[in-house]
């Protein structure tokens, strides 16, 4: 029987997605279809988790079409139970705290990709501009960039903190909410499945009653459309909060009246100016620029503004902020509405300490970055010499302190003690695990750090001080140079040093090259970084070539080139994991592939390591 194809397939439900009323029947016939799989296997084989085993201690390893058919026929006749998810535990950024990840089974996560390859198609195009999180081409980046362009002029900021948000998603009504788009019973069946797989701790297993499984693939999608229900109430409550049209907007009185005498002189000037003296055309000028300056340090608007009121709102997964243009008390309102609906709605608590209403004078934290309102009346002319406040109620971003110099501990880069008066000493330290290290691999792991941490900051203001940052990271970089070699920072920088640049030279297969530390400017940009774009792209990336695919319906080994009916893809973690030692980890990195397509007998040989 001949499979759609499933690009063709997902583009056909998208096509329907805009349509509210629209209900989507037989979805789960879709999980027949192989070459979905096929799909799914690529886009898994190019994570990074891709070779961690889940409970039933399988891997992407040994994948087949057999295996493939294997899950469809356990999806026809409905006897399909996921593995419990392997629960492990990760440290979060300067923090004692963990938070859980659930790892599932290589199988399991290929169901889940199709699932959300499906669920990526319905519910895509109809989720809200204001969500930034686990989204095609939006990234934090893109979130902080619409805070900067729509928050403008705000004079109260909500910082929306939801309790173990993740964890407590109610499953009913998560279901409820599918339901309205779905109508399908054995899809529904499947997402309870899903839900409801548990995980193993300790070799115990445990179910799993609330919450989506965080590290499964189908997680992040869910989370967005459970929580795009708080996006449509915020909408809806912005038509009704937004009063007062903005062209109309009232002036501060005392503006006003300052702008209207500053005009009477500047139209009296110009009409009479042949019949004034030298003497009382300048004392008007006078007059005028006393007016001008007082204009650029009088608010355009009045404080309070009742008939005007404005709100904003930018989500990134759990994470919101709302800016209000209003009253603290419109703020607070606003603040205790939203609790309330996402209490009895969606059955999740608003951290009552977390949730803060804060003046836009002060610093936010949101995403990792402090933004603010400017208050700055410096004034400066336009193309058309007229004098005007650039900064004033618009939104700058900052580099917090804490988070730069939380990432030189994080890394052990330096040490910082207090004597008894409490005043600090910065230390460099040399990093004990990079001694063991080529020099290239050395300077490469400082390189790295500095560019991730100087590409995620580099929308904000103040990024120049990362310079700060980099300069601890050089001398504690000399300082491993130094321990490596038993010697000292100055004698490691003899030879290495170029234009005031260190750097260390490498062999290739094209000759000696040198890697310099890094150095280039470290100045504000206004684009997002495409490294902080998250890795959840639409089905339209995949729409190439599947190579995968193709060398599993080729039916040749790729060891000893004979045909088979029987493909099973070899998969290593990665290729600096390959020693040359057999004829296998030759090939792959001969032909620079962290797979290889083989027959039963090669693959059970290169498994022994045989061959």
């Amino acid at each position: 029987m001949h499979m759609r194809n499933p690009i063709n397939v997902l583009k056909s439900l998208e096509k329907h997605a805009k349509d509210g009323e629209y209900k989507y029947k037989r979805l789960y016939r879709n999980l027949y279809n192989p070459e979905f799989y096929l799909l799914a296997y690529k886009n898994i084989a190019s994570t990074p988790g891709s070779m961690t085993a889940g409970t039933d201690g399988k891997t992407l390893d040994a994948m087949s079409m057999a295996r493939i058919h294997r899950i469809i026929a356990s999806l026809k006749d409905h006897s399909y139970q996921p593995n419990p998810a392997r629960r492990t535990y990760i440290a979060k950024q300067n923090s004692n705290k963990k938070r859980p990840l659930g790892i599932p089974s290589t199988d399991d996560k290929l169901v889940q990709e199709v699932v959300r390859l499906i669920l990526e198609a319905i519910y895509e195009s109809v989720f809200s501009r204001n969500s930034h999180g686990f989204r095609p081409n939006r990234s934090c980046h893109t979130a902080l960039l619409e805070v900067k362009t729509t928050f403008t002029a705000v004079k109260w900021v909500i910082e929306g903190d939801i309790k173990a948000c993740f964890d407590c998603f109610d499953h009913h009504v998560l279901i409820n909410l599918l339901r309205r788009r779905i109508h399908d019973e054995y899809f529904i069946s499947l997402m309870w499945k899903l839900l409801k797989a548990g995980y193993m701790e300790q070799w115990k297993f445990n179910e799993t009653f609330s919450g989506t499984p965080q590290g499964s693939g189908v997680s992040p999608l869910l989370a967005n459309i459970y929580l795009s229900e708080l996006d449509t109430f915020m909408s809806e409550y912005k038509k009704n909060f937004d009063i007062g049209n903005a062209k109309f907007r009232p002036l501060n009185k005392e503006y006003s009246r300052t702008h209207s005498r500053y005009m009477t002189l500047s139209g009296k000037l110009r009409r009479q100016k042949s019949f004034l003296s030298p003497e009382s055309q300048e004392e008007i000028r006078k007059e005028m620029r006393q007016l001008q300056l007082k204009k650029l340090n009088v608010p355009y608007y009045p404080a309070i503004e009742p008939n005007f009121k404005r709100i904003q709102y930018n989500r990134y997964a759990d994470d919101f902020v709302i800016g209000v243009i209003g009253s603290k008390e419109d703020a607070e309102r606003i603040k205790a509405d939203v609790k309330q609906f996402l209490h009895e709605k969606l059955n999740l608590t608003l951290s009552e300490e977390k949730t803060k209403v804060t003046h836009s004078g002060e610093f936010i934290r949101y995403l990792g970055y402090d933004f603010t309102i400017s208050r700055d009346k410096s004034f400066t002319r336009n193309s058309k010499g007229v004098l005007y406040r650039p900064y004033y109620g618009n939104v700058r971003l900052y580099v917090p302190r804490d988070k730069w110099i939380g990432k030189l501990k994080e890394y052990g880069a330096i040490k910082i003690k207090k004597d008894k008066l409490g005043k600090e000493h910065w230390k460099a330290m040399h990093r004990g695990f990079l001694m063991n290290k080529t020099d290239i691999e050395i300077i490469s792991k400082y390189n790295s750090e500095i560019r991730g941490l100087y590409n995620y900051y580099r929308l904000a203001s103040n990024v120049s001080v990362l310079g700060v940052f980099r300069w601890w990271m050089e001398y504690s970089m000399l300082k491993t140079f130094a321990g490596k070699y038993n010697s000292n920072v100055n004698k490691v920088k003899k030879g290495r040093m170029r234009n005031g640049i260190f750097g260390v030279d490498y062999t290739t297969k094209s000759g000696t090259k040198r890697c310099d530390f890094y150095s280039e400017r470290l100045i504000k940009l206004e684009k997002p970084a495409p490294d902080f774009s998250d890795t959840l792209p639409q089905y339209r990336r995949y729409d190439v070539t599947n190579s995968l695919a193709a060398r599993l319906r080729k039916g040749i080994c790729e060891m000893c080139d004979n045909k088979t009916d029987s493909v099973k893809m070899h998969h290593v973690k990665s290729l600096k994991s390959l020693k040359c030692n057999t004829l296998s980890e030759m090939l792959m990195l001969e032909k620079r592939r962290k797979t290889l397509a083989l027959c039963d007998f090669c693959f059970e040989q290169v498994s022994k390591k045989l061959l």
